[in-house]
């Protein structure tokens, strides 16, 4: 059901831009025309094929806009009146107001793996990490076949610096959604940090054959150039590296998460990490790629 809403609510979109393009094009052919004068009985062929697409247009937007609305009160009811509150709390870095939120939209009934991977990570980057860790626990042993369940668990292990269990509660989240690359990013991420160094590139390899956000593709195709770099294979070096600077302005994400992770072994290797990376950019754009 969800996804035919949102396939509805895409074909909306797609008709909304369609509706545009037929209004600028009839208000192009009406200027263009050799006889631009109007009937005063009505208007030309062109002016009202051009308001029927701005009126398309305009419906199109509506409907697109009134799917969206109705999405979000669906994942406010289905994860609890605190949800919102605290995903906004959360983006902001405040970590333990948001967690009674968390509590009461649990308290509702609404223990949803959404709400148990926010509230874990609210413990974690508050510093109550057996809480985080319980959590974490409670997700699984709701949601055993929901990949975000092992997400969750992962990143309560990952926050105790316990990476050989983040990896295999990640590799276990891989294995139900196989196509998902941030999963298997994220796996690179924790091998690396377990000393599983050929793992974590084949789990970064995996990851590049599928579209990523920025701020994993920066870090992923960092790892990969510098592997092709120790294998002298000097063609997908360079082609890594380019990926990676296409992908540049994914750092600053990470810069942002930081400031929640000062204190902890995980922070301390991300900002070394991102600190190679900086590096790594600034010799591309010197112009030295080895």
């Amino acid at each position: 059901m969800r996804r035919l809403i949102l396939i509805v609510a895409y074909a909306a979109v797609i008709v909304a831009f369609v509706g545009i393009f037929i209004f600028v094009g009839g208000i192009v052919a009406e200027f263009l025309s050799s006889d631009r004068s109007m009937d005063l009985d009505g208007l030309s062929p062109a002016v009202a094929v051009a308001l029927l697409g701005l009126c398309l247009s305009a419906v199109m937007f509506v409907v697109a806009f009134t799917i969206v609305g109705i999405l979000l009160a669906r994942q406010t009811r289905a994860s609890g009146s605190g949800y919102g509150d605290a995903y906004r709390l959360i983006e902001q870095l405040k970590f333990r107001e948001a967690i009674p939120h968390l509590e009461r939209s649990i308290q509702e009934g609404k223990e949803t793996s959404e709400v148990l991977m926010l509230l874990t990570s609210a413990y974690g980057y508050s510093g109550q990490l057996a809480r985080a860790q319980a959590t974490a626990d409670r997700a699984v042993q709701l949601f055993p076949e929901d990949p975000d369940a092992y997400v969750t668990l992962a990143n309560g292990y990952r926050m105790q610096a316990a990476y050989d269990e983040a990896a295999r509660a990640l590799q276990r989240a891989s294995e139900l959604t196989p196509d998902q690359p941030i999963i298997w990013a994220e796996l690179g991420f924790v091998q690396r940090h377990a000393g599983d160094e050929s793992g974590s590139i084949k789990s970064f390899e995996r990851a590049a054959t599928h579209a990523m956000p920025a701020s994993y593709a920066v870090r992923v195709f960092y790892h990969l150039a510098k592997a092709a770099e120790r294998e002298g294979r000097t063609r997908d070096a360079v082609r890594a590296t380019a990926k990676m600077m296409s992908a540049r302005d994914g750092l600053a994400g990470w810069k942002h998460s930081l400031r929640a992770l000062q204190g902890t072994a995980y922070g301390q290797a991300l900002k070394y990490e991102l600190m190679q990376i900086e590096q790594a950019i600034v010799d591309a754009d010197a112009g030295n790629l080895g």
